[in-house]
C-alpha cells in the first residue's frame, strides 16, 4: 500500500514534468487539490477497512466536478477526470498554442517520455514497451490489423468480446478472406478452467490469432488471461488482450498476465483525459506487429512506431501524469476494494428479490466494480429509459443473445446515497412495474 511519505514524494514528479524548460509554467496542482491529495495519505487500515470509510471516499469525491443532480452509473463507458487533471490539460493546451512548432513540439512533446516512464514503473514493465494511443480501440486495432494473416486463416474469440473489435475482424474477413470464429462462454463465468478449456477446444489447425477480454465490458466478468495465453503459447498462437476496463480498476501488474500485448483506455479507470489510451507490447513482439499508420523502417523494433499518427496534442498525454498521481494517492488495492464494496452494496440488496438476476460472478477475483443486473420479465432497454426519465439515473442496457440486463458501473466518487436511490428505483419497478 502507498505510504504517506511515498505518496507525497510522487506528487513532485508531475510538477517537474510541467515546469521543466517551460517558461512561466505553474504548479500542476492547485492548493485545493494539494489538500485533497495530501488528506488521502492520512488514512490507515486495510484496503477492506478503507473501502467502507466514507470520510476517505468523501475526500476522493471532492476531486471531481461531476453533476450531482444526476446519478452516473455508466462510468464504464468513459469516466470523468478529477478537476486538477482537467486543469493540467487546459494549462498544457494553452501553452501549446503560444507557438505550437516550438512550445508543443519542442518543449511539451519530449516530456511525454517522463509520463511513459511513470506508467511503466506503476505497472512493472519496461518504458520501451509502452505506447500512448487515443483509446483501447486504437490499441487493439494496431494489433488486430498489425498481424499478417492469409485467406482462410482463423481468428478465435468469444461472443462477448467488444463489438468494435469484432467489427474490425469482420472487415478483415471481407477484405482479406480470413475467418472469425466465436464461441459462447458461461454467464456468469465462475470457473476459470472452463474458460481455458473452451478456448482450447475451439482451436483448429487454421487458428492464427486469439482475441480475449481481461474484463468483459458487457458484464464486468474477469477472464483468466494468464492461463489462456499460456495455453495458446503451446500452439504458437498470439493472444490479443483487451484490457480496456481492467487497468487501474483492480490490482494487478501487467507481467502477472504473461501476455505479449495489452490494450487500455486510460479515460476509463485511471481517470485520465478523454482520448488517452495505452498499448503494451513485449519487446520481442514489437517487430511482429505492423503499426496502424506507416512508420519508418528504422522504427521496426521501437514501441514509438505505434504512436506515428502525425501531429497530435501533447496536453492530453502530459495530463496522464496527474491522473496517475491521483490513482497512487487512492491506492490500487483500496480502489479495487471500494469498487467491489459499491457493487455488493447495491447487488446484495436487490438480490433479496427472486426476480433479480445478476449476470456477473460475485465471487472474489471474478469481477470488481462492474455488474450486469436483470429484472426477470422486464425489458432492460425500457428500464434504462425509465430510470433516466423518472430518476435521472444513467445506465446502459445490454441485449446479448445469451442474456439481457443493465450494466451498472459506479465509481470512486459515487455515494452510498446515490446507490440507495438506484436500489429504491429498482424496487419500485419490482413492485409496481414502470409506473411514473
Amino acid at each position: 500500500m502507498t505510504t504517506r511519505r511515498n505518496f507525497l514524494a510522487t506528487m513532485s514528479i508531475p510538477l517537474a514534468l510541467t515546469a521543466r524548460n517551460v517558461p512561466g509554467a505553474q504548479s500542476s496542482f492547485s492548493p485545493d487539490a494539494m489538500e485533497t491529495l495530501s488528506s488521502l495519505a492520512r488514512y490507515n487500515g486495510s484496503a477492506q477497512e478503507v473501502a467502507q470509510n466514507e470520510d476517505f471516499w468523501f475526500e476522493v469525491s471532492r476531486a471531481f466536478t461531476v453533476d450531482r443532480s444526476l446519478i452516473n452509473l455508466n462510468n464504464g463507458h468513459v469516466s470523468p477526470s478529477p478537476g486538477f487533471v482537467q486543469d493540467a490539460m487546459k494549462r498544457h493546451l494553452d501553452y501549446s498554442h503560444q507557438a505550437p512548432a516550438y512550445s508543443m513540439i519542442q518543449i511539451l512533446q519530449p516530456q511525454k517520455e517522463g509520463v511513459r516512464k511513470r506508467m511503466a514503473m506503476e505497472w512493472n514493465v519496461d518504458p520501451e514497451e509502452v505506447a500512448f494511443t487515443r483509446n483501447s480501440s486504437e490499441s487493439l486495432q494496431i494489433c488486430q490489423l498489425g498481424y499478417d494473416l492469409n485467406p482462410g486463416d482463423e481468428v478465435l474469440t468469444t461472443t462477448q468480446d467488444y463489438g468494435r473489435m469484432l467489427t474490425t475482424f469482420r472487415q478483415r474477413e471481407l477484405r482479406e478472406g480470413i475467418v472469425l470464429r466465436q464461441f459462447d462462454i458461461p454467464v456468469p463465468a465462475d470457473d476459470p478452467e472452463t474458460i481455458v478449456e473452451l478456448f482450447e477446444a475451439n482451436i483448429t489447425p487454421k487458428t492464427r490469432l486469439i482475441l480475449m477480454c481481461h474484463m468483459i465490458n458487457l458484464t464486468g466478468q474477469i477472464l483468466p488471461v494468464k492461463a489462456v495465453t499460456t495455453m495458446a503459447r503451446k500452439y504458437g498462437i498470439p493472444v490479443i488482450v483487451d484490457g480496456a476496463h481492467a487497468l487501474a480498476h483492480f490490482d494487478f501488474k501487467i507481467p502477472d498476465l504473461g501476455c505479449d500485448n495489452y490494450s487500455v483506455s486510460l479515460h476509463k479507470w485511471l481517470f485520465a483525459p478523454h482520448g488517452t489510451g495505452l498499448l503494451y507490447v513485449k519487446k520481442e513482439s514489437i517487430k511482429d506487429i505492423w503499426p496502424l499508420m506507416a512508420a519508418n523502417e528504422s522504427q521496426k523494433d521501437n514501441i514509438r512506431k505505434f504512436e506515428e499518427i502525425g501531429t497530435a496534442p501533447a496536453a492530453n498525454y502530459l495530463a496522464i501524469a496527474e491522473a496517475l498521481t491521483f490513482h497512487q494517492g487512492i491506492g490500487s488495492k483500496r480502489k479495487e476494494a471500494r469498487l467491489v464494496y459499491l457493487r455488493n452494496y447495491w447487488a446484495d440488496q436487490l438480490l433479496k428479490n427472486d426476480r433479480i438476476r445478476i449476470h456477473t460472478s460475485l465471487q472474489p477475483g471474478k469481477a470488481a466494480g462492474i455488474a450486469n443486473v436483470e429484472i426477470i420479465g422486464q425489458d432492460s432497454a425500457q428500464l434504462k429509459e425509465w430510470l433516466w426519465n423518472e430518476h435521472k439515473i444513467i445506465s446502459v442496457a445490454i441485449n446479448h443473445p445469451q442474456f439481457q440486463g443493465l450494466r451498472i458501473t459506479p465509481s470512486v466518487y459515487t455515494s452510498l446515497e446515490e446507490l440507495d436511490r438506484f436500489v429504491a428505483a429498482m424496487e419500485q419497478v419490482l413492485s409496481d412495474g414502470l409506473s411514473a
